[in-house]
């Protein structure tokens, strides 16, 4: 996927993109302070948002081959197992029962499949997201800090899935995360915002470890954490 000459302006809020390559079966990390511009990119991603100007290369990606989490997740009114099957029933893919059930088992939600998903904690209404994406296979999964809420068990098993899949089935991921470590985890590439543009981008460990970009040394080391002049509930 390539992202050129891509602008968006919410409010007082821009967005440019000038150039971004976002490799095909690699798992990319989005970083950057609150406001930076992340989410947004996300959204022009999923056509959530149009762009004001610039284009979006999918390079032949399907609008139904591409998924989206986020941190406050919308649930249909229905159960847990229906909101999972949802993706499925709409793409005409007959569901899995056992690996949803695995699922459920391993995240700690036995037995919770006819509950109403909207009932759920907000803890296990992101796992209920999370599993939802997974089940259908796209190929292009956003999670936008999904992970964040969730108990340290059900943290590692995602991790660890994404990284099953992504061995197995060669997604594009895009992560976005306040956790460093998670990014170092699990990400190939990373990428790096302020005030609405990508400052670098390069392999995790150069990034994550040996930039020289003044803005990404500053984010790295806690001061650059929210993006004072960006009005956040616009753009979440």
């Amino acid at each position: 996927m390539k992202i050129i000459d891509l602008k968006k302006e919410i409010g007082q809020f821009h967005l440019q993109v000038d150039y971004l390559e976002l490799e095909e079966g690699c798992i990319h990390g989005f970083i950057g302070g609150n406001g930076s511009g992340k989410t947004t990119l996300l959204k022009l991603i999923m056509g959530i948002l149009s762009p004001d100007s610039g284009s979006i290369d999918y390079n032949g990606l399907n609008m139904k081959e591409i998924t989206m989490t986020s941190q406050r997740p919308y649930l249909l009114h229905d159960s847990v197992y229906e909101n999972i099957i949802y993706p499925l029933k709409i793409r005409g893919i007959r569901p899995e029962p056992g690996e949803i059930a695995e699922y459920l088992e391993n995240c700690g939600m036995e037995g919770k499949e006819r509950q109403a998903a909207r009932s759920l904690s907000s803890g296990e209404q992101q796992k209920v997201s999370m599993i939802r994406a997974l089940c259908f296979h796209p190929r292009l999964i956003m999670i936008d800090e999904t992970l964040s809420n969730l108990d340290p068990d059900s943290v590692d098993f995602f991790e660890k899935q994404i990284l099953k899949i992504q061995e197995r089935e060669k997604n594009t991921w895009i992560l976005i995360s306040h956790r460093l470590s998670e990014i170092a985890r699990i990400c190939d590439r990373v990428h790096v915002f302020h005030k609405g543009k990508v400052v670098e981008s390069g392999p995790a460990g150069e990034v994550l470890f040996h930039s020289e970009v003044p803005e990404v040394q500053r984010f790295l080391k806690g001061e650059l954490l929210i993006e004072k002049e960006v009005d956040r509930r616009r753009i979440r």
